[in-house]
This record gives C-alpha cells, sequence and structure tokens, in this order.
C-alpha cells in the first residue's frame, strides 16, 4: 500500500459564497481502515469526489492507487442485477465478486433478480462486494448505512472489520468503532488525522477541548491584567512627565533630568506590557476555532390529559398480495418513547403511516386520542422544494423560532436564501427535524429521522429527548441513539405479520 498526500487543497463550488476547503494539507496511509467525520456541510463527500477526481481544484493530490467511490446511482433499476454489476465494473472478475458476496452473507442467486427488486440492503452490499472485488482499489465509502436495518449494519461492520484501505463516511458510532483503525476529522480549521477509531476520536478531542478553554481563560485573565497595568504604567509615566514643568517641592526646583528618566522607565514598561498583551491575545485567536458548540436545543411537548393516546387494535394491512400486519396491537401511552426494530421491509413506516392516518388498516381499528396533536418527521425529503420562507408560511411555523432552531443544528443564515432543493441531503433532514421540533405536540411520529444527519447533531438530539421526554414512536437504525432514547423496544417480525 502506498500514501495519499493532499497538499494546499483549496475548492469552493461556483453556486457557493463560502470555500469548502481552503489550503488543507492531509497525509493518509492507503492502508488504514480511515472513518471520515464531520458537520453536515462541511465536505465530507466533497472530498471524497476530490480523490475521485471528479472536480477541479487548486492544490495537489497525489495517490498511486485508483479510487472507487460508492455508491454508484443506479438509474435504470428494472433490469438483472449482473446487468448492474456489469455497469459498476465492466471488467469484473466473477469468482472474485462471488467470493465478496459470500463473505457478505449475501446468496448469488441475488444477482439473477430484477436490481429493483433488491432490498436497499442488498444493493448496497452488492455494490460495495463488487467494488472490493477490484484489484489495486481504495475505496472511498460515501455513507453506507442509510435505509440499512440494525442486521445489515452488523453484517457491513463484520465485513469491513477484515477489509483494509478504504475510507468511510458515516455518522453511525457504532460502525466507526467496529470497523476503523483512523479517524480524519473536517474541523473548522482544516482536516485533522487520529490514530483510532470514533471513541478514541471523541475522548481525545474532548481533552484537547478542555485543554484549550483552560488555557483561553488563563490567557483572558493575562490580558485583563496587562491592560490593568499598561493603563497604570501610562497613568504615571504621564503624571511624572507633568512634575517636570510643575511647582517646586520643598523650595527646591523638580530634577527634570530625573524625572523624566522614571517617565521613560515607566513609558517603556507600558509598552513592554502592550507587547505581552498583543502576543497573549495572538496566541488566544489560535484556540477554539476547532471546538464543537453545541446549543441545547428546544421542543415543545404537550401533556395529554388522557395516559392512554393511541390503542392499535388487532389490524391487518396487505399491500398488493403481500401481507405486512395481520392482527397486530399496540399501545401508545404517555411518555412512552417506543422506536420499532426489525429487518427492512418488514412494515415499520407502514405502521407509522397507519398511526399518522397516511394510510388505513384493512380490518381491526386505530383509536387517536381526541384533539391530539401529532407532529411528523417522514423518511423522505424530497418532498421540500421552494424557498424556507414558503415552507414556513405552508407549516404556519413561527420563522424567528423555526430559524433559531435551524442555527443552533448549525445551519448558516446564508443558507436560508438557498432554495430546498439545493440543499444537502443532511441539511434538509434537518429542515424536517426543525419543523417538527417548533410544533407542540402529544405525540412525535419520527421515520429514520437521523439519515444523513452528523454525529453532532444525533447528540444534541439525544440530550434534548432525554431532558424534554416526549411520548414518541419511532424507526431509528443508530443503535446507540435508541438504546439512549427509547423506553420501549417493539420487534415486528417480517414471517408473521405480528409485533413481538
Amino acid at each position: 500500500m502506498s500514501q495519499i498526500q493532499v497538499t494546499d487543497l483549496t475548492f469552493s463550488y461556483d453556486t457557493h459564497y463560502e470555500m469548502i476547503f481552503d489550503h488543507v494539507n492531509a497525509l493518509l496511509d492507503t492502508s488504514w481502515k480511515t472513518g471520515l467525520i464531520g458537520r453536515n456541510g462541511t465536505g465530507k463527500t466533497t472530498f471524497l469526489k476530490l480523490l475521485k477526481g471528479e472536480y477541479p481544484y487548486r492544490g495537489n493530490i497525489q495517490m498511486a492507487e485508483t479510487a472507487e467511490y460508492f455508491p454508484t446511482v443506479i438509474r435504470e433499476k428494472d433490469r438483472a442485477a449482473m446487468e448492474v454489476l456489469e455497469e459498476i465494473d465492466p471488467e469484473y472478475e466473477f469468482w472474485k465478486v462471488l467470493r465478496e458476496m459470500e463473505w457478505m452473507g449475501m446468496d448469488a442467486g441475488i444477482l439473477e433478480r430484477r436490481y429493483g427488486t433488491l432490498s436497499p440492503g442488498e444493493q448496497i452490499r452488492m455494490q460495495i462486494a463488487v467494488l472490493f472485488a477490484k484489484e489495486h482499489a481504495f475505496l472511498l465509502i460515501d455513507e453506507p448505512t442509510n435505509h440499512l436495518d440494525e442486521g445489515g449494519r452488523e453484517m457491513l461492520a463484520s465485513y469491513l472489520k477484515k477489509k483494509q484501505g478504504f475510507l468511510l463516511v458515516s455518522h453511525d458510532r457504532k460502525l466507526l468503532d467496529s470497523c476503523t483503525d483512523h479517524t480524519m476529522a473536517l474541523e473548522r480549521s482544516g482536516i485533522r488525522i487520529y490514530r483510532g477509531n470514533f471513541s478514541t476520536w471523541q475522548r481525545e478531542k474532548k481533552l484537547r477541548d478542555q485543554m484549550e478553554l483552560g488555557k483561553n481563560e488563563k490567557l483572558k485573565k493575562e490580558i485583563r491584567h496587562y491592560e490593568d497595568a499598561a493603563r497604570e504604567a501610562g497613568r504615571w509615566a504621564g503624571k511624572k512627565e507633568k512634575e517636570k514643568t510643575g511647582h517646586r517641592i520643598g523650595g527646591l526646583k523638580p530634577d527634570r533630568g530625573a524625572i523624566g528618566h522614571k517617565a521613560a522607565k515607566m513609558m517603556k514598561r507600558s509598552k513592554v506590557l502592550e507587547h505581552r498583551m498583543e502576543r497573549a491575545a495572538r496566541e488566544k485567536a489560535g484556540l477554539l476555532k476547532n471546538i464543537e458548540e453545541t446549543e441545547a436545543l428546544k421542543m415543545f411537548p404537550l401533556v395529554y390529559d388522557k395516559e392512554r393516546l393511541v390503542t392499535v387494535d388487532q389490524i391487518s394491512f396487505a399491500r398488493g398480495e403481500r401481507q405486512i400486519f395481520r392482527e397486530f396491537s399496540l399501545e401508545i401511552r404517555s411518555g412512552d418513547r417506543i422506536a420499532l426494530k426489525g429487518r427492512n421491509g418488514c412494515g415499520k413506516s407502514t405502521l407509522l403511516k397507519l398511526i399518522a392516518g397516511v394510510e388505513e388498516p384493512d380490518a381491526g381499528q386505530i383509536r387517536i386520542g381526541s384533539r391530539l396533536k401529532i407532529s411528523v418527521v417522514s423518511q423522505d425529503s424530497s418532498g421540500l422544494k421552494g424557498t424556507l420562507e414558503e415552507m414556513e408560511e405552508r407549516a404556519g411555523l413561527d420563522r424567528a423560532l423555526f430559524r433559531a432552531v435551524l442555527r443552533k443544528l448549525d445551519l448558516s443564515r446564508d443558507q436560508f436564501d438557498k432554495r430546498l432543493e439545493e440543499y444537502s441531503e443532511g441539511q434538509r433532514k434537518k429542515i424536517l427535524l426543525a419543523k417538527s421540533l417548533c410544533e407542540p405536540s402529544h405525540l412525535y411520529i419520527w421515520d429514520e429521522p437521523l439519515n444523513y444527519i452528523d454525529i453532532f447533531t444525533r447528540i444534541q438530539i439525544e440530550e434534548l429527548i432525554l431532558s424534554r421526554q416526549p411520548t414518541m414512536v419511532f424507526v431509528e437504525h443508530d443503535s446507540v441513539f435508541t438504546s439512549r432514547t427509547a423506553t420501549e423496544i417493539r420487534y415486528l417480525d417480517e414471517a408473521s405479520g405480528t409485533g413481538i
């Protein structure tokens, strides 16, 4: 394996005001299992595509291996998976692809099916298997866990743990911990590389931030001390200068030479203190640039006047010939935070739509409390169109509150003028989350709310939920988030169409 040398990299999009990368440098080994982390909008996907050579840039990127990017966008899905395999790598060696698929726990028979009938997890694993089957390839893996269920994530983590030579963008803390040995962080002042996985980075970052905050406080005190001392020295020097032309003291004329000498010494001392103050200020300016300051979020859960909010009573539901639920029941009570789990396709999102009233059951009943206010975060953000102002008007949102929440979610004010179609996936998801947080509600229904959302925002939302304790039913495959926030986990059984 070799190294990837990034020197003086500078890049911005023609449609953006701000620089994405401004004279940054980095050096990483292609044998490392590197996790790439950073807030939404800091340029993680852009960095991968720059390594792939898809955008023009200033500076220099040197790498010997061929960079391969995941995912490949497949536009024609109504064809055999084998044809898609050939599109991803026209020169693939079939036996190597089968070997990688076997290591990933996949049946080779899926290659005979139409690509569009494969589950999201099967599509993801097939694409990654094809890329790892290539010789002398360095894989750039961009958020492979979106829409993957927990079992799929564990299988992917186990597979990647056995590999080497990849750069992985992911917001899944468990995945990063289980399969990476280095962490590349896109920080505010540039790129920093750490030896170790996400948890190692988190510990080291916390210690470094604490040291910088302590040093910052010390320098602030020193600057105040220098300011006071310089002001006093300057005042004393000015007073002595006046004594040179002043009245007699005890009948004697003042020794102008001695007084002038003392005044000059005090003035020099004042200048020295000013220089020290400037040096301390410069040193202080170099601190705190990389500290991730996350402000506490707000939400407005309402208290319902009855303990039971929703009763799902013996419902059945089918889509075409496929039976999704059969005599399924569930109760949502005040204070519940129910996480729905199960394999992709078992009906988690369908159940949320049934509770929200988007779908209706074929049999059975769903009883919703009277005057119950529900806030929904949907899995799909493609419906966001137009301007932020138009969305605020349609949804009846308090503009000042909504934009204050967006700022706390790290969307800059200059983003507010863009059309919603121009936002990244992570930014669009933050808009849906901010809308929900601004809606006073008895029940929050969230369907994979953290897809594309950066790690820092995930932690913000975890802390908010633990603080405000809203009543929720949600689907989320981030096991760390679920274990911290859920009061109950309900497993859906795909085979029987019932819950466990």
